[in-house]
Order: C-alpha cells, then sequence, then structure tokens
C-alpha cells in the first residue's frame, strides 16, 4: 500500500530532519545547540566527543581554532569536518560564527552554579532545585522554538478526520502517551492507549486507513513502540512519532515526525525533562484538535466534568 512521504518537523520529505532543512535555508529556529544534541546519537563515537564539547559550552567552542577543538576532542581536524558536514554546516568557519551567534542569544541560568544541567556531587537542594527548574523550563521553551505550527497542523487534521487514534508509549513516555489518550476522549475523540504490548500488538494489526498511529519514545529506539507504530503503518494508518532524535529508528516507521528539545539532568535521563517536552507537543495537538471542535469539546468538557463532580470533596451532582 502506497504511503506519503515522512514529514519531519520542518515539513521536508523522507530522508532529511527538521534541522537539517533549517541548517539548508540559513535558518536559526530552535537553536544549533538543540539541533546538534537531536543528531547526537546518530553521530560517530569521536564525532560525538567534538559534538559535547560544543554543546557543552558553544562559546568556548566558537573561539577555539579547528586543530585546538580536534585537540580537546582527542581527534583530528578531518573529524572536525566531518562534524561540521553532519550537522548541516559547509564548514568549520560556518560553525563558528553559528556557535558564537548560538552564545549570544543564550539565556544563561539564574543561578552561577547551574552549569550544563548537571547536578553534582555535593550538591545542596537549592542547587538541585535551581537544576531541574532552569532545565526543565528550557526543554519547553526549546521544544515550542523548533516545533513547526505547519506539520503539527498536518498532525491535527489528521487527528481530527481519524475514525480512530492509538497511542503508544513505554515506561515514562506511556504516561504521556495515557494523558494525550485520556485528553482526547474527554473531548469525545475516539482514542486508545495500551500499556501491553501483546495488546497494542493486536489492535494496530487492526488498523487501516483513516486511522492515526502515535508513538512516543524520547530516543527513538523503544523496540516495542516502534513494532506498534511500524505495523500500524502496514495497515494503512498515517503514522506519527514524537521523539527528541530526528534520525532515531522510530522517525523510518513515521509519516509524520514531531521532536522534543529535552537534555536531561543528572539521575534523570530519558525521564523528566523529556516528559514535560512531550507532554508540551501533546498539549499542542490535543488544544489544537479541540479548537478545530470548539462548541463539541466545550460541551463534552462541561459533561465529563460533571460526571465527577460528586467525587470531589464538597462537590456534589446536579439535579436533573
Amino acid at each position: 500500500m502506497a504511503k506519503t512521504a515522512k514529514v519531519s518537523a520542518t515539513g521536508g520529505a523522507r530522508g532529511s530532519t527538521a534541522s537539517e532543512a533549517r541548517a539548508a535555508a540559513g535558518h536559526d529556529t530552535g537553536g544549533l545547540i538543540v539541533h546538534i544534541s537531536g543528531l547526537l546519537p546518530s553521530l560517530s563515537p569521536a564525532e560525538q566527543r567534538v559534538a559535547r564539547l560544543v554543546v557543552a559550552d558553544p562559546a568556548d567552542a566558537a573561539r577555539r581554532t579547528i586543530t585546538d577543538l580536534a585537540t580537546a576532542a582527542e581527534t583530528s581536524e578531518a573529524t572536525v569536518i566531518r562534524f561540521c558536514r553532519s550537522v548541516g554546516m559547509e564548514g568549520y568557519p560556518q560553525l563558528r560564527i553559528r556557535l558564537a551567534a548560538e552564545a549570544a542569544r543564550r539565556v544563561e541560568p539564574p543561578d552561577a552554579r547551574v552549569v550544563g544541567g548537571d547536578i553534582p556531587p555535593g550538591a545542596d537542594l537549592a542547587q538541585i532545585i535551581a537544576t531541574i527548574a532552569f532545565n526543565d523550563a528550557r526543554a519547553v521553551e526549546e521544544t515550542a522554538e523548533q516545533l513547526d505550527a505547519e506539520v503539527c497542523e498536518r498532525v491535527v487534521d489528521a487527528i481530527n478526520n481519524a475514525d480512530r487514534v492509538e497511542i503508544y508509549g513505554a515506561g515514562a513516555s506511556g504516561f504521556v502517551a495515557s494523558d494525550f489518550q485520556q485528553k482526547l476522549h474527554r473531548i469525545g475523540r475516539t482514542a486508545f492507549y495500551f500499556p501491553d504490548v501483546h495488546a497494542a500488538l493486536t489492535s494496530s494489526a487492526l488498523l487501516g486507513r483513516g486511522d492515526v498511529a502515535i508513538g512516543i519514545s524520547h530516543t527513538g529506539t523503544t523496540s516495542d513502540v516502534i513494532e506498534v507504530l511500524e505495523q500500524g503503518r502496514a495497515r494503512g494508518a498515517t503514522t506519527v512519532a514524537i521523539t527528541n532524535f530526528p534520525r532515531s529508528p522510530i522517525t523510518e516507521v513515521a509519516d509524520f515526525v514531531l521532536t522534543t528539545a529535552a537534555r536531561e539532568t543528572t539521575y534523570r535521563s530519558g525521564a523528566m525533562a523529556s516528559r514535560l517536552a512531550q507532554l508540551t507537543i501533546v498539549d499542542c495537538l490535543f488544544v489544537g484538535v479541540a479548537a478545530r471542535n470548539r462548541a463539541r469539546a466545550r460541551k463534552a468538557l462541561e459533561v465529563t466534568a460533571e460526571a465527577v463532580q460528586a467525587h470531589r470533596l464538597g462537590g456534589h451532582r446536579r439535579k436533573a
């Protein structure tokens, strides 16, 4: 069954990522550091060492010569050039210019002890709070900055016109999937979330044209979610991936890709800042669908709120 080409966060065809399209166009929406962070798992080990130096301190990297950066990353100048091309730059001079611009616009944390999102040994609770708050807020802001409204619009269209919507996620992403399902259900959309992979597989086997399958995975490598999304796509359903990494395996089985921009702090890999970033996308999609059916959604929300009113302290059921 023929399928349309995958659309990433900039609406590009399969084979190109959102950030690559922006780099090619010379745009800086979302920021170069967000772009590099998203591509990091797809880079070679040597290129990853360069990437980590650049992400940790863009201003310092912009001041370095190519020889200095290669030495600091314990690699060669040729690897630095390959890294530049991997992230969409023509060469090292262009990378330095973009890094300098990124450093100039970068928002610094209010607490000087918050550096790079890491929580060092011996950190007091005030420092922990400041670090988590800053990085959570940054994840939401950077996700919103790089989120393409046109692609979100197309996903909202697909959900709005769908006969059935199924949402998949595991672990922390499963909580986000469950939240999205409940939100859609509250406004009268037929949506399902299956925490059990066998139930998800049997359900996705019954999907078809006019249905939508949404897979949520921070790393984009969760095999259960990829398998279910792949099966839904094979049956003709429109597939959507929400992930932090635009070159991850889940994007290969998705018609639409929406990317988050989360960098986890110590102790929280793939679990907290990523969850808030995912919820940002989910909320945008939910409100988009609700706005298309404003009167119906408002009525559904009123009816469902009334249904549980008696179960709140001080609440009472209205008389018919």
